[in-house]
């Protein structure tokens, strides 16, 4: 009966490992979309040049 429930939980715990993992490729995507947008949305300062789009 132990090796059954190891066997399950161990089956549990990579089914769900691949779901986050999943689910971390889509977030890091959309985070990838926006960052390059950031980059062709900048806006122009006072002096011509691009500015910055974020604070650091």
């Amino acid at each position: 009966m132990v090796p059954l429930l190891l066997v399950l939980l161990l089956a549990l715990i990579l089914f769900g490992a691949g779901f986050a993992v999943k689910v971390l490729w889509w977030v890091a995507v959309v985070v990838l979309a926006i960052w390059l947008l950031g980059f062709v949305m900048r806006s122009v300062d006072g002096s011509g040049g691009r500015g910055r789009w974020y604070r650091w």
